[in-house]
């Protein structure tokens, strides 16, 4: 231990010295804590790294410490293993999160196992009340929420703002709850008997989120588990943990009962033990295909529902009739919006006859982005995640100029003042770009779009459908019969027209398809509430004749005859 904190010393350098202004990043944490009501002291850290975190969720060190919560509290782990978070626009470290003890795990289920019979017994009204005030409370500390994602995870602070507010309308969705838990009736089946379902909660469910949308994707979980009546083990990446942590606190603020939802964190030996703890009934996942293939087909062994978003690859189809001046914003925003690291990212553009020859036009808008930390103004996109990620992007890249594609746009260079250990890369744009291509095979999960070209629309549907993922996809056209036969023909779960991003609004729910998804309901919307329910159904036979009432006795009773 005191070897570890002498290493963080060395990174947190000194304080600020009296009268020194902090640093922007230290001043907008500053704000996240006081605008969040938190009323708690804050931490002071160093001068050239972040200097303030909320000390509700935070420990107090030369790097601060991520804590859990457990059973209403936020407790420091007692682990001896630490995993380094950083600032992607620096790579300078940030905080520390634990890997949490198999019995600091085990007492978290436990929390969850214990609050359960209580919360599932709780009136459906209390606990739409608890998510009414929990909305309430994201809506007020919305932009300090995304300050934080900011800092973690890179993303520009618009971008930051629009993940929590996704993830707020699905908790606005769910509150919406004594409508989407009614069950269903059959009167009179047959001669005085009725069949009719329940809708119950399942037990203790968790969730495993990634590192893209630290807000959204944790908000598509615990919120309607929760409303249905279950307790909830949420496990947030270990890269960017803050806004998991304010959203636990703002949710206990909001009323929810001490060891409904209860956070851990940790690597492979935490994915693990969700995949394998009896007590655990359910799991959801968004991340990467090794791993949810992984915790699909683990979880599943082990007799779990699993619901699994998977990785993607997703095309917008691009016909010559379309609207080019909204076509191409609409491709450089999707393709590049959040330096590309959504499941849901535009990134490939198949350019329909004519259409080809927009080509340099869309790379002309594309040179107009900017790069830059996701804090500062004016910024379009900002750094991936981790160097490693950077440094993945980088050699797909390269692999479309040795298989024979065209680098039209070459991001890989570029270099950000102030930011120069930042992991930045610039839009990227491949064209000449074939099936065969790793370019194309892989998800490429960074600021890049490959471009390739088709003489029809039938060729078109049919690239797209020989593709294995099945996320999302786009047609432009002004074309309604063109709209109408891509929609029908195309082989993906989600299809926009004219709509590059066509995430789903929280009332519908998120239908990725193919390879993109394992398990068999997918999330939010009415799938998330069956995924997080389970039927009962009740056959009752009430005999007519039962009802009629007989005459009293006035004889003496006798016994024995």
């Amino acid at each position: 231990m005191e070897r570890r904190r002498r290493r963080g010393q060395a990174v947190g350098q000194t304080d600020n010295p009296p009268g020194a202004r902090p640093s922007r990043m230290a001043m907008a944490v500053v704000v996240v804590a006081a605008a969040a009501g938190l009323r708690t002291q804050m931490l002071r850290v160093s001068s050239k790294i972040p200097t303030w975190y909320p000390a509700t969720f935070f420990s107090s060190s030369s790097v601060p410490t991520v804590k859990l919560f457990i059973d209403g509290k936020f407790v420091e782990s007692k682990t001896d293993k630490w995993i380094d978070f950083h600032n992607p626009a620096t790579n300078e470290v940030i905080g520390r999160v634990p890997k949490a003890t198999q019995a600091e795990m085990n007492a978290a289920v436990e929390s969850c196992k214990r609050a359960f019979p209580s919360w599932a017994e709780t009136s459906v009204l209390s606990r739409q009340q608890i998510l009414l005030r929990y909305q309430q409370l994201i809506k007020e500390n919305l932009k300090e929420v995304a300050k934080l994602i900011t800092l973690e995870q890179g993303k520009t602070l618009a971008d930051a703002e629009g993940d929590v507010f996704r993830g707020l309308q699905v908790v606005e969705h769910a509150c919406s709850v004594t409508s989407l838990l009614m069950g269903e009736t059959m009167p009179s089946i047959t001669k005085d008997m009725d069949i009719y379902s329940y809708r119950l909660p399942l037990g203790v469910c968790a969730g495993i989120a990634p590192f893209n949308f630290p807000a959204m994707i944790p908000l598509w979980m615990f919120p309607m588990a929760m409303v249905c009546g279950n307790t909830y083990l949420m496990k947030p990446s270990e890269r960017v943990p803050g806004a998991t942590m304010f959203l636990a606190k703002l949710l206990q603020d909001s009323g929810a009962p001490d060891g409904t939802l209860n956070i851990i964190h940790g690597q492979h030996e935490a994915v693990n033990f969700i995949c394998d703890h009896p007590d655990i009934k359910a799991i959801s996942f968004v991340g990467s295909n090794q791993a949810g293939e992984y915790i699909y087909e683990r979880g599943s062994r082990n007799g779990k529902r699993v619901q699994a978003n998977l990785g993607a690859k997703n095309h917008g189809v691009v016909m010559p009739d379309a609207n080019k001046e909204n076509t191409l914003n609409q491709l450089v925003g999707a393709a590049f919006g959040a330096a590309g690291q959504r499941c849901m990212a535009l990134s490939t553009a198949i350019l329909v006859g004519e259409a080809k020859k927009w080509l340099p036009e869309l790379v002309e808008r594309a040179k107009k982005l900017r790069v830059n930390a996701g804090d500062q103004p004016g910024a379009d996109l900002g750094p991936l995640i981790t160097p490693q990620a950077k440094e993945r992007v980088c050699h797909i890249i390269e692999s479309g100029t040795k298989e024979g594609a065209s680098i039209l746009l070459d991001g890989r260079k570029i270099k950000v003042k102030g930011y120069e250990k930042g992991n930045f890369i610039g839009p990227t744009i491949i064209s000449g770009v074939k099936s065969n291509m790793t370019c194309y095979k892989e998800e490429i999960f960074g600021p890049v779009l490959v471009v390739m070209e088709a003489e029809s629309l039938d060729e078109a549907i049919k690239m797209v459908n020989d593709n294995p993922y099945g996320n999302g996809t786009a047609i432009f056209t002004t074309n309604g019969a063109t709209a109408r036969k891509y929609s029908h023909l195309v082989d993906v779960g989600q299809v926009g027209v004219n709509v590059p991003i066509p995430v789903p609004l929280p009332m519908f729910s998120f239908t990725g398809s193919r390879s993109s998804f394992r398990g068999d309901t997918n999330f939010y919307g009415k799938q998330g509430i069956q995924f997080y329910t389970q039927l009962k159904t009740i056959t009752s036979q009430w005999k007519e004749e039962d009802s009629l009432l007989s005459a009293p006795a006035v004889v003496m009773p006798t016994m024995g005859h």
